[in-house]
């Protein structure tokens, strides 16, 4: 028969005390306020609450720590409490803890807590329930002619339990008296146990037996790192140790496995080989999991006990976040977990990585509120144990599109007839699944995609234009372009043609202007000229109207060959000397004459005073 029972656990059940804590109609009644129970088993804890009418209870949980200002800490959330943690709750507000496979570490203050609807409706209730886990031991009292046995705890049992007594795994007394007698002169193996769950076994020969004796039950060490395992044993006197060994035991259809000194470059033997013994295994390997025991050898005999040895349990260090999928602007935790409790370091403090940097040393790392910049990648290690750090984790974040801007190809001067595309650019995560394309002051969109090309741009095509950058976490407007729309380029040889004639025109103009005026100003100083030969008259003077003389004949012939002929004539005024001679000119387009005769005359004005021409 097994020392464990197969699928025997300790159950508590306590209804016999009622602790009601409340007021103003908040309330939290505990069963009972103590409970202590062995390693192993399992235990449930269960309270009532009440709360005023009119509220609504939103969510209920267990708690053993509080960091900080409301943040408690839900039992299921913690990593020693992985898979052993589960919440019933009964129409009537009741709530019941259920802890399975119970170990030292559990012992706490656990207490509970209940969040309704309302603002500021929350309750905790305090104190709460004091859980003591403790194991079965066997204590040897001998006289010179009895010895006792004794199953002892640390602590009352809840619930009277009943001691079961063990000689050689067969069931020598069951009793609610947690002691046994054993006469002198016997060679048995004794063991206790309360519910399945045992005592490490003893075993006697006479006042002497032969007895071990292990530091540690189990041990939880971590991947890589170095354990020593640990015994001191005991032998009838006048025997002598002539050799120990420590071994694994293998499956049932396999030979143990001895554990040499040497024996991959990473077992060592360390003790006196006469009371004690420690196995130091190096370089830890997951497979390395297993349950190791010691044996020794005397001058007389070879003795090998039957009873548990030490279980070794190989862990590595895993990044847990919380929740599994984050969004920006959540609270999300990160916590360093195990598959069972350090047992050098039951309450480690955990060092934080982002991206190979270290970022904090704390028990959890809280990001409140997450953002997209907390992204990265995230590792953990013990203290002290900076060498063996955990895998490189979740952390995604997610969030709707921002920093959402245009840009706008080609970036120079847009003119009619020439292509543009417009491309939208936006931060996201997941990545924008959706780009629309708008101009301001029209109502629909003009297109969608991250791209959007105008071709043969016209006059019409200016204005702003802007993108909405679209994923399932939301959305965002960038910031509008203007599109300004410039009129046909001319071509480089239509400029210079028209510069060339614009200039030859220029040239002309001012050439005529400058004959023009040097003509002008031969008139007026000839006009002067014979003004001075007067006698001073102050009065304009009307020197000369005269009009071209031409024959019939030759008006005629120059009337056919070319009617656009022009014909001055030209008035001289002279005055004084002193007085400035403006001079006229008259330019007169003739009409075309076709059969009349055209009579030409001159005529010519004297002053009195000025000389004849």
């Amino acid at each position: 028969m097994a020392l464990r029972t197969a699928g025997s656990v300790l159950v508590v059940f306590l209804w016999s005390v009622a602790v009601v804590l409340g007021q103003n109609g908040w309330s939290v009644t505990y069963t009972t306020q103590r409970i202590c129970t062995l390693k192993g088993s399992t235990v449930e804890m269960s309270c009532s609450y009440t709360y005023p009418s009119g509220y609504k209870v939103t969510s209920t949980f267990w708690f053993t720590k509080k960091y900080e200002m409301e943040n408690y800490v839900n039992l299921r959330d913690e990593p020693v409490f992985k898979g052993r943690v589960t919440y019933h709750s009964d129409r009537m507000n009741g709530h019941t803890l259920r802890i399975t496979d119970l170990r030292k570490k559990d012992s706490a203050e656990y207490k509970f807590r209940f969040i309704t609807d309302q603002p500021g409706g929350k309750y905790s209730g305090y104190p709460g329930v004091t859980l003591s886990v403790t194991d079965l031991q066997v204590k040897v009292t001998t006289t010179w002619w009895l010895t006792t046995l004794t199953c002892s705890t640390t602590c009352t049992l809840t619930g009277n339990p009943t001691y079961i007594w063990y000689r050689n795994s067969k069931i020598v007394q069951g009793a609610s008296s947690p002691s046994y007698p054993v006469y002198l002169k016997t060679e048995d193996r004794f063991y206790c146990a309360v519910n399945g769950i045992n005592s490490h076994p003893v075993s006697f020969e006479g006042h002497s037996y032969f007895h071990v004796t292990y530091t540690h039950q189990r041990i939880c060490t971590l991947k890589g790192s170095s354990v020593d395992i640990s015994c001191s044993y005991t032998f009838p006197s006048g025997h002598t140790v002539s050799e120990t060994k420590w071994y694994t035991k293998g499956k049932l259809d396999e030979a143990p496995q001895i554990l040499n000194p040497g024996y991959g470059g990473c077992v060592e033997y360390l003790g006196n080989m006469q009371s004690d013994s420690t196995l130091r295994i190096t370089d830890l390997r997951e497979e390395d999991s297993a349950e190791y025991k010691f044996r020794f050898r005397t001058d007389q005999t070879t003795w090998e006990p039957t009873f548990p040895g030490t279980t070794l349990t190989v862990t590595v260090l895993q990044v847990k976040v919380t929740p599994a999928t984050v969004s920006e602007g959540q609270k999300v935790t990160l916590t360093c977990s195990t598959t069972c409790t350090l047992t050098d370091n039951p309450n480690p403090t955990y060092i934080w990585y982002k991206n190979g940097h270290v970022t904090k040393r704390s028990n959890s790392l809280f990001l409140n509120p997450v953002i997209s910049e907390d992204a990265g990648r995230y590792s953990c290690a013990v203290e002290g144990h900076e060498d063996l750090p955990s895998a490189e984790e979740t952390l995604t974040v997610t969030y709707g599109p921002k920093n959402t801007s245009v840009s706008v190809s080609p970036s120079c001067e847009i003119v009619e007839g020439s292509s543009v595309t417009l491309t939208c650019s936006s931060d996201a995560n997941p990545p924008v699944d959706k780009y629309t394309w708008y101009k301001k002051n029209v109502t629909s969109a003009k297109a969608s995609g991250q791209s959007y090309s105008i071709t043969n741009i016209i006059s019409e095509d200016r204005g702003e234009y802007y993108c909405e950058a679209q994923n399932g976490r939301g959305s965002m407007n960038s910031t509008a372009l203007m599109i300004i729309v410039a009129g046909k380029q001319t071509s480089v040889m239509t400029v210079a043609v028209g510069i060339t004639v614009v200039v030859l025109v220029l040239i002309l103009c001012f050439s005529g202007f400058m004959w023009f005026r040097k003509q002008a100003s031969k008139s007026t100083s000839n006009t002067r000229d014979t003004a001075d030969d007067g006698q001073g008259n102050s009065s304009p003077v009307y020197d000369n109207v005269s009009s071209m003389a031409m024959t019939p004949t030759a008006a005629q012939t120059a009337d056919t060959d070319n009617h656009d002929y022009v014909y001055y004539a030209s008035v001289h005024f002279s005055g004084s000397k002193i007085q400035e001679v403006p001079l006229y000119s008259t330019v007169q387009l003739p009409q075309p004459q076709i059969q009349e005769d055209v009579q030409y005359a001159a005529v010519k004005f004297s002053c009195p005073s000025a000389a004849t021409r």
